[in-house]
């Protein structure tokens, strides 16, 4: 997934909208942009809206973020969802293997309940959003064969550190926000699973995005989350292997197939070595699945 678009899940408007945006994943959020009066209606219409576009053959991933574990809120939604088959859980405030453990277990119950195979439901989890978070970032590997990315944010963190803000005049993250952006990265390359850049809320400016999302690109991440369609297009075009990357990685591809064991090879005068192998099959794995339409 390069584009994951927040939308309401309150807004049959925007949740329409989110589905001709172009994004790759549709997320229906029942936790931030939902004030505490409209939790249950938002569930009805989450539940409806996946009732009536889930089985679409050509639609979006459809993810649902619910509540944090610790509301009280989070199995009444998964109890109204989960009917739906949502492609994936959003898991807010996770902090570490033990939130993945438990919410697991809940969607275990909700599938067995709705009559839907065990793990069909996926996991992305939101893995920076309290100080407490950060210390488990690299405890996500093994935690469950659900998960499938780990995300990041810096509102709620900010929040949690009581900090006054969490970037720079220039709108580029302050250090705190750097290193818990880090450790997402690393604990999501350690649990094999996607790592998905947070969200860049200045949506008018699309230069800044475009920026943020080529840093986020260039150290690993591999899809970045949105709160506006307005940002899709440029999102999906960052993270789309590029015609010219996808021959270079072929290149370097060829050059160790046609030197079986070799562990460096050289290129147009530049050395390359396994790492860079990996690297170049990632990218074309990476490139075949947009292709596909993943």
């Amino acid at each position: 997934m390069r584009s994951l678009l927040f939308v309401p899940a309150d807004s049959d408007k925007k949740l329409a909208k989110g589905l001709t945006s172009g994004a790759d994943a549709v997320i229906l959020d029942l936790e931030d942009s939902v004030a505490p009066e409209g939790k249950a209606a938002a569930r009805e219409s989450a539940a409806a809206f996946l009732k009536a576009h889930a089985t679409q053959a050509r639609r979006p991933r459809l993810i649902v973020r619910i509540n944090a574990l610790t509301t009280g809120l989070a199995e009444a939604d998964l109890d109204a969802v989960v009917a739906g088959r949502p492609d994936a859980i959003m898991l807010p405030k996770a902090e570490g293997e033990a939130s993945v453990v438990k919410a697991a277990k809940r969607l275990d119950a909700a599938e067995a309940k709705h009559g839907i195979a065990k793990g069909r439901t996926k996991l992305i989890a939101i893995a920076t959003e309290t100080a407490a978070a950060l210390f488990r970032a690299g405890t996500y590997r093994n935690s469950s064969e659900r998960l499938a990315g780990l995300t990041w944010g810096a509102e709620d963190l900010s929040a949690d550190f009581g900090a006054e803000a969490n970037r720079d005049a220039q709108g580029n993250f302050l250090d705190p926000y750097r290193f818990a952006r880090t450790l997402c990265l690393a604990g999501a390359v350690n649990a094999q699973v996607q790592p998905i850049d947070t969200v860049y809320i200045d949506f008018r400016n699309e230069t800044g995005l475009r920026k943020e999302a080529e840093d986020a690109r260039r150290d690993g991440f591999t899809g970045k989350m949105t709160i506006h369609p307005a940002q899709v297009a440029i999102i999906n075009e960052v993270f789309t292997p590029t015609d010219a990357a996808i021959a270079r990685a072929q290149a370097v591809i060829d050059a160790f197939a046609a030197a079986p064991g070799a562990g460096v090879v050289g290129i147009g005068g530049v050395m390359y070595d396994r790492p860079h192998l990996s690297r170049a099959l990632a990218l074309l794995e990476r490139a075949r699945t947009f292709q596909a339409g993943g």
